[in-house]
């Protein structure tokens, strides 16, 4: 089977966060970051060359193979901030999107264009939800 490319590195996040040229996605990105790492209690770390990953993570497939991940993430991406919050419930992960705004949802992706667009609360709500669905098991 094919080993995952993603993994956590050594890099530093603020380093990476710092090479944002666009400022608004460049403060967006630290708030996001700093939202999620007061979730989970747990420092921020780079996954691959452009994904920030906040907490570990045994992600077990249905065929019993596992692989570490984390817990939630995003990255700063041209178009969007593509945010990995995965853990919530389908019948919680409804209801708190419909109170987050401006956004688009993806196979686990949630896509957003700016923290101005989205009702922060609700993000942070949603990121609540799947770090304590997640630890649960």
């Amino acid at each position: 089977m094919a080993e995952l490319k993603t993994k956590a590195t050594a890099q530093s996040v603020a380093d990476f966060l710092a090479q944002i040229t666009d400022t608004v996605k460049q403060n967006d990105c630290k708030a996001i970051c700093t939202l999620m790492e007061e979730v989970t209690g747990q420092k921020a770390k780079m996954w691959g060359s452009a994904i920030i990953g906040v907490g570990d993570y045994l992600y077990k497939y249905d065929n019993g193979r596992t692989n570490d991940w984390f817990m939630m993430g995003f990255s700063p991406r041209k178009q969007n901030i593509s945010l990995y919050i995965l853990g919530c419930k389908a019948e919680e992960k409804s209801a708190i999107l419909a109170d987050l705004g401006k956004h688009k949802t993806g196979k686990g992706c949630l896509y957003i264009n700016k923290l101005s667009d989205i009702n922060v609360d609700a993000l942070k709500k949603l990121c609540e939800e799947s770090y304590n669905n997640l630890k649960q098991g």
